[in-house]
């Protein structure tokens, strides 16, 4: 995956926050979206919502055609509205909200031994179930590749060895992660990798 221009990755974050609060204010997608061609190439992301250094919402899409802009407006508006997890956000909240995204590459089917800490993120499928962790999950908490290899199988509400079984899929993919705290002065919120990066798909 190429790192993305400081300029796309501005735009993407713009589209998220028009995307929020409109979400909010209406209940509405956005749908009036960039067509420059660095968003519209396909793509997976997930828009991970903090207020005050607590997760508020994330939600994610994985590797598809859709069009990256489209992808985080949908996640988005869905992180305000969407995750299970959390109640509707409302227009209160709005201020103090911050906004992370991260890009995905493409998944790749990846062994126990390849898994690479901080560096690959992983989809665990079984069945009908599946579980998702992004890579900054292994780097915060300094689990090795096993460890992260297990701890998505528990999201994916498995076993713990559930890697080892026949017929469960262990996927990989990489991601690029920027903030709107990136791109002002001051430092970004402290937050726990736990909740932070605790994702609904």
């Amino acid at each position: 995956m190429s790192p993305l221009a400081e300029a796309t990755k501005q735009t993407l974050l713009d589209v998220a926050r028009r995307a929020v609060v409109l979400a909010v204010e209406s209940r509405e997608l956005l749908e009036d979206l960039p067509q420059d061609e660095a968003v519209q190439q396909a793509g997976g992301a997930f828009v991970t919502l903090h207020r005050h250094g607590k997760l508020r919402g994330c939600v994610g899409q994985l590797a598809s055609k859709e069009p990256l802009v489209a992808v985080v407006a949908y996640c988005g508006m869905a992180a305000a509205l969407e995750d299970p997890r959390f109640t509707p956000l409302t227009a209160a909240e709005l201020d103090g909200l911050a906004i992370e995204i991260s890009v995905l590459s493409p998944l790749i089917e990846i062994s126990s031994e390849q898994i690479e800490p901080g560096k690959h993120g992983l989809m665990v499928t079984q069945g009908g179930q599946r579980g998702v962790l992004l890579p900054q999950v292994a780097a915060e908490f300094g689990w090795t590749g096993l460890r992260f290899l297990e701890e998505t199988c528990v999201k994916a509400q498995l076993e713990r060895d559930a890697w080892k079984q026949a017929g469960t899929r262990v996927q990989g993919f990489t991601a690029e992660v920027f903030s709107e705290a990136g791109f002002h002065a001051g430092p970004q919120p402290e937050t726990r990798a736990k909740s932070r990066y605790s994702t609904s798909t």
